[in-house]
């Protein structure tokens, strides 16, 4: 999916492009279990620019053409059998050895991803969530960028890829003062999730339609919709045939609270964002990391360096 980010490639285009990729390497896993589950644990997301998270547009929507120097983020999620993976990885269109990114983009690129780094090596038992939390607070103040306030990487359960464990980033007043103190324990798997901004790190609605749902497992209701068959992983409206129908579909659904919508989110204009995110297993004989990608130093040109040091 990475090397199709180019210039004049639709957003679209590269959403469904990952969204099969999933499905098509799902397929040819455990092909004699007739009733394992598999498939999509996260539809495709790419997010430009100041856009933060979660956009996957529809066919019907305005089409969103890709241009050299934008910031593209890609978040996907897999699953087998419940057992989640998740990824996310920021690149620059038209980066290449011989036209490095440069300037304050190449040091958000380096800060995100050494903050994420920072953190998977905090995940070691008896390690409390409100470290890891100041520990990627403190990456970003290294670099002179800004965690989006109140991201969370979540702790991954079976069917579960918001599991009850959170470490979150850039906590606001309230959240902070709500925060529950959670402790690292062998055999867990986290879902380290960074995202760093040129910004104020402020997220906002901007009016862009949600098109990434999920099931609200503390609702019990017998959901009509075709949604249903997506079970307790989040979906797109992108993989209904009948768009329209699709977005009538969720209307009542969310308004009832049957539904979570993953809501499209953005920074102020002219800053970009970028994130890097991870999977990451809890072994007895250490941490073991099954998804997320090392950033490519070949592409970006920074002196940009981490003064804080962590155990």
């Amino acid at each position: 999916l990475i090397s199709e980010i180019k210039e004049g490639v639709e957003v679209g285009t590269l959403c469904t492009l990952g969204d099969n990729l999933i499905l098509e390497k799902t397929s040819k896993v455990f092909v004699k279990e007739k009733d394992v589950s598999k498939g999509i644990a996260m539809p495709t997301c790419i997010s430009v620019d100041h856009c933060i998270c979660h956009y996957s547009p529809l066919r019907s929507d305005p089409p969103v053409i890709l241009k050299n120097g934008q910031m593209v983020k890609i978040d996907i999620g897999v699953h087998v059998d419940g057992y989640i993976a998740t990824a996310a990885h920021t690149v620059v269109v038209g980066a290449s050895p011989t036209n490095k990114v440069t300037g304050k983009h190449a040091d958000l690129l380096k800060a995100t991803y050494d903050a994420m780094e920072v953190a998977i090596r905090m995940l070691q038992p008896g390690n409390k969530t409100m470290d890891i939390t100041a520990a990627i607070d403190k990456v970003a103040a290294d670099y002179g960028v800004v965690p989006i306030e109140n991201m969370v990487s979540h702790q991954l359960e079976r069917d579960q890829i918001d599991g009850e464990k959170q470490i979150i980033q850039n906590p606001g007043e309230k959240q902070r003062s709500e925060m529950e103190r959670f402790t690292i324990e062998k055999h867990e798997a986290y879902a380290i999730d960074v995202l760093f901004s040129t910004g104020k790190g402020k997220g906002k609605d901007m009016d862009t339609r949600t098109t990434v749902f999920k099931r609200n497992e503390e609702v019990q209701y017998s959901l009509r919709l075709k949604a249903a068959r997506f079970g307790v992983m989040p979906f797109t409206l992108r993989a209904f045939e009948d768009e329209v129908k699709a977005k009538m579909g969720v209307v009542e659904p969310e308004k009832h609270g049957l539904l979570r919508p993953y809501q499209v989110i953005y920074e102020a204009a002219g800053e970009v964002v970028a994130q890097f995110k991870a999977t990451v297993l809890i072994m007895p004989n250490g941490l073991l990391k099954i998804a997320g990608l090392p950033l490519d130093m070949s592409l970006i040109e920074t002196d940009a360096k981490l003064k804080v040091s962590f155990p």
